[in-house]
């Protein structure tokens, strides 16, 4: 069994993933580059968008069970057309959330929640232009520590 932490776990777990979908959101119906993306969404987005990060950083399935899974994700963003400025935007916005709220900031796991934020939001983008690719039933991605693991005094594994 590994003692190495999710980077769910890493991170604060379902309290913090709250604490920062929250602030950001907060912020995000507020910034006039992404209002308009948001203007009119449901009260559970938020909580929806921190159950499926939950899900991709190591957290419980919840989102597969209970949302719909990649494909219901993907098709939130069909026919969106979301611009590359609105993009790094939420980018921008989410990182500083990030510090706001208290994440870890180590540079390993910043780096491994900077590189899912970058991938995710340029998928949106794609899944959002004129030419998306086909929706299919994938399974939500899972990212992990890949190079570098948190260090972790007197861990076996070093």
């Amino acid at each position: 069994m590994s003692t190495t932490p999710t980077i769910y776990e890493w991170m604060g777990g379902a309290e913090a993933m709250n604490r920062l979908t929250d602030a950001f959101y907060t912020h995000a119906l507020q910034d006039e580059i992404l209002a308009p993306v948001f203007a009119g969404m449901d009260s559970e987005h938020p909580q929806h968008v921190a159950v499926w990060l939950s899900e991709v950083f190591g957290g419980p399935a919840d989102y597969t069970a209970h949302h719909g899974g990649h494909q219901h994700m993907a098709t939130k963003h069909l026919g969106r057309a979301i611009t590359e400025r609105q993009r790094r935007r939420w980018v921008d916005l989410l990182m500083d959330t990030a510090d706001e709220v208290g994440l870890p900031t180590d540079p390993e796991f910043r780096g491994v929640f900077a590189y899912y934020i970058e991938w995710g939001t340029r998928m949106a983008l794609i899944y959002s232009g004129p030419n998306p690719p086909p929706v299919d039933a994938a399974k939500i991605p899972v990212w992990s520590w890949g190079q570098t693991p948190p260090w972790i005094p007197n861990n076996p594994q070093d």
